[in-house]
C-alpha cells in the first residue's frame, strides 16, 4: 500500500490547482491518480473537431499561471498546450500516477485514513482526499433498439476517433448542445451528408473571438496586464447573473438580441422555427457560435426535431419517429455527460459504513459544494451546485482551495487528524442554495437540462454571483465542522 498525506484523483484543471496550492502551502507529500494513460483531463482528452473553450481565455485559466493566449477564446490545441506549460512550470509531472482507475474509496475512522482501491496500480493510503473528476467526465451514450446491429461506425465526441475518415461520409449527429455546435461547422463542409438530430434547440449567441496581435501576446505574459484583463473581462461578465437571477427585462433584451441574430444568419422561416427554443434563455446552456447556423443552412445538411427524432437504429442507418430511414456511415454521440447523479462514479464509503450513493440518492449535496457529513477529510472540487453559467469555472475551483486548504491547515496547527461538516451546517447551506435556486431561470425558464438532477433539483449551478462563492469560501468557519 502506497500512503501519502494527501490524494487527489483527477488530473484537469481541478486536480492542477489542488496539487500547485498543495505546494504553495509547504504540502509535498501528494499524489495525483489519472485513470487515464495521459496527464490533463478535459482539455486533453476531447479533440473532436472544432472543440474550444466557450468562455475568454485569460479568465478561463489559472490566476497564478497567466499565458500568452493567441485569440480570446482559445482552441483544445491551445488548451492543450497550457494544460502541458502548468504542468512542467510547476513540476507535477513526477506527482501522477497514471493508469490509476479508481474503483471504490473507503475511510477508516480508526486510523482517521481514506482508502483508494485502483483497477491496476494497487491501494492507495491518504489522510486526505480531494475528489477532482470533474463533472463533464462520465459520457451518456443513450440506448436504442437495434444500435447494437449497426454496422457502421460510432463514438462519443469525448472519445473522438481520428482514425475514421468523415470526409463525404453519411454522418449522423445525435445531440445539438455545446460540443455539436462546435462538431457541426467543422464537419459540414467535408462530409457528404450531415444529419443533425436535436431534441430540443439551444439559444444561439455571436461569439466574439479574435486573434491577438503580437504586441497584445506579449502585454499577455506581463503579470499586471494580464490581472487587468482578467478582472476586465471577469466583471463584464458577472453582470450577467442579473439575467440569471434578477432582472427580467434583462432576459428579454438578451432574448431578443438572439431572434435577431438567428433571423440574420437563418433565411429560410422553417428552419427559423425549428431552431427557435420555446424557453427563457439562460435555462439551458447558452451557445456562443458565429458559425452553427450557417452550417445548419448548408444543402448537405438536414436538421431533424424532435417529432423527427430517432425511433429506432439498424444495419445501416436510423429509423425515425416519422418513418424515414436514413442511411449514414457514422454516428456522433454529442449527448452530454451525467453531471449531476453521477458527479462521483466509483462507490464512496464513509464514517459507519455510510455510502455516498444513499446519501445522495434524493440528490447530490455538499457544503460549499465540497465537503459532506459523515465522510471526513473528502473534498469534492466541482461539486454539487458550483457550476458557473456566466463566468470561468477556475474562478470557482480557485475559491474552493481556500477552504480545502484551510481546513487543511487547521488541523496541522492543532495536532489533529480529521475534519467533517456538520449535519446542520450542511442542511442550512443546501436550503439556502435550493431557496435562492427558485429565483433563478435554471429553474423557473420553463425548460429540462443536464443542470437538473434526476429530483428536479438545479444540482449543476450555484445561483448567485461567483464572488459571493468566493467570498462564503474564504474563511473556514470552525462552528460548522467537527475537529478531532
Amino acid at each position: 500500500m502506497q500512503t501519502f498525506q494527501v490524494l487527489i484523483i483527477g488530473s484537469g484543471f481541478g486536480g492542477q490547482c489542488a496539487a500547485i496550492n498543495l505546494l504553495k502551502a509547504g504540502i509535498d507529500d501528494f499524489r495525483l491518480l489519472e485513470r487515464r494513460d495521459f496527464f490533463g483531463g478535459t482539455w486533453c482528452q476531447n479533440t473532436y473537431p472544432g472543440a474550444a473553450v466557450d468562455v475568454p481565455s485569460p479568465l478561463y485559466s489559472l490566476s497564478f499561471a497567466p499565458y500568452r493566449w493567441t485569440q480570446m477564446f482559445a482552441e483544445q490545441a491551445e488548451l492543450h498546450r497550457y494544460t502541458r506549460h502548468v504542468v512542467e512550470h510547476f513540476g507535477l509531472r513526477d506527482k501522477v500516477e497514471l493508469g490509476a482507475n479508481v474503483e471504490h474509496i473507503e475511510w477508516d475512522d480508526a486510523s482517521k485514513r481514506w482508502t483508494v482501491y485502483t483497477a491496476s496500480k494497487g491501494t492507495f493510503c491518504a489522510q486526505f482526499l480531494i475528489n477532482a473528476t470533474g463533472p463533464l467526465s462520465q459520457p451518456v451514450v443513450p440506448h436504442f433498439d437495434g444500435l447494437e446491429r449497426f454496422e457502421g461506425k460510432t463514438f462519443h465526441t469525448n472519445n473522438w476517433d481520428h482514425s475514421y475518415d468523415y470526409r463525404q461520409k453519411r454522418v449522423a449527429i445525435v445531440g445539438s448542445g455545446a460540443s455539436a455546435a462546435q462538431v457541426i461547422p467543422a464537419i459540414a463542409p467535408e462530409v457528404g451528408q450531415l444529419h443533425v438530430f436535436q431534441r430540443t434547440p439551444h439559444w444561439v449567441l455571436p461569439r466574439a473571438d479574435r486573434r491577438f496581435s503580437r504586441l497584445q501576446r506579449w502585454l499577455l505574459g506581463l503579470k499586471p496586464a494580464y490581472k487587468l484583463l482578467r478582472w476586465w473581462i471577469y466583471w463584464q461578465f458577472e453582470t450577467r447573473v442579473f439575467g440569471f437571477k434578477y432582472s427580467k427585462p434583462a432576459v428579454h433584451r438578451v432574448q431578443r438580441q438572439a431572434l435577431r441574430f438567428l433571423k440574420h444568419q437563418v433565411p429560410d422561416a422553417e428552419l427559423r422555427r425549428k431552431l427557435t427554443p420555446d424557453y427563457t434563455i439562460g435555462c439551458k446552456r447558452v451557445i456562443l457560435s458565429s458559425t452553427l447556423y450557417p452550417a445548419l443552412t448548408r444543402s448537405n445538411v438536414t436538421l431533424h426535431c424532435r417529432e423527427q427524432g430517432i425511433a429506432a437504429i439498424d444495419e445501416t442507418g436510423i429509423v425515425t419517429l416519422d418513418g424515414q430511414h436514413i442511411d449514414v456511415d457514422l454516428i456522433v454521440w454529442s449527448t452530454g455527460y451525467d453531471a449531476t447523479d453521477g458527479v462521483i462514479s466509483y462507490p464512496v464509503t464513509g464514517k459507519n459504513g455510510t455510502r455516498l450513493k444513499d446519501v445522495w440518492a434524493p440528490y447530490p449535496r455538499a457544503y460549499l459544494g465540497t465537503a459532506l457529513p459523515d465522510f471526513p477529510n473528502l473534498f469534492i472540487v466541482t461539486g454539487p451546485n458550483t457550476g458557473i453559467g456566466h463566468t470561468s469555472a477556475l474562478f470557482i475551483i480557485e475559491s474552493q482551495m481556500n477552504y480545502i486548504l484551510d481546513c487543511i491547515r487547521t488541523l496541522k496547527a492543532q495536532g489533529l487528524s480529521s475534519i467533517e461538516v456538520r449535519h446542520e451546517a450542511e442542511r442550512t447551506y443546501t436550503e439556502m442554495i435550493h431557496r435562492e435556486m427558485e429565483r433563478t431561470v435554471w429553474k423557473s425558464g420553463g425548460c429540462h437540462s443536464w443542470y437538473q438532477s434526476k429530483s428536479g433539483h438545479v444540482i449543476a449551478m450555484f445561483p448567485g454571483f461567483s464572488f459571493s462563492f468566493h467570498r462564503l469560501t474564504r474563511v473556514l468557519k470552525p462552528a460548522d465542522h467537527i475537529l478531532s
